[in-house]
């Protein structure tokens, strides 16, 4: 089990990676730009990668449901989505409302589809991941400070 945690963070570490790469190359470009290289160069990638290891064609894609196949339009919209976003409020900014709705979808996915385990946890889970975005996106009052001031007492 410990080994999916740390893919799964590995994974993170490089969405995150990959997200500010595609902001820089979307500020000498465009968002849209950014995404059609992101794409192309992942496309020859994964292609290169499937033709050297196999398995590029091993199933039957009529066997998959025709909305199987919407996680390509999907992931542009992302990756688009994130080009345009982190020169605009910051990549920590972005990646916390990205990781928000994240959670939210996985968590209504997983009620819809019936899976086990505790639905409440996973709600209030959410729950606090969103007043915490909701926390890091709040600006400070005009005129109040959010650090201590401290006096010095020495003579």
């Amino acid at each position: 089990m410990i080994i999916y945690a740390l893919l799964a963070l590995c994974a993170g570490l490089l969405v995150g990676l990959s997200r500010q790469i595609n902001g820089r190359l979307a500020l000498s470009t465009s968002a849209m730009e950014s995404s059609f290289w992101n794409h192309l160069v992942g496309f020859l990638f994964i292609s290169l990668i499937a033709l050297l290891a196999g398995g590029l064609f091993a199933s039957n894609p009529g066997q998959s449901p025709w909305w199987a196949y919407l996680g390509g339009p999907i992931g542009v919209i992302f990756i688009a989505a994130g080009s345009w976003l982190i020169p605009r409020i910051g990549a920590a900014r972005t990646a916390i409302m990205i990781i928000a709705g994240q959670m939210t979808s996985g968590v209504v996915l997983d009620i819809l589809r019936g899976a086990s385990g505790d639905t409440a946890a996973r709600v209030i889970g959410v729950l606090l991941i969103l007043a915490g975005v909701w926390i890091a996106q709040s600006k400070p009052k005009q005129g109040v400070s959010r650090t201590k001031k401290t006096t010095n007492l020495d003579p």
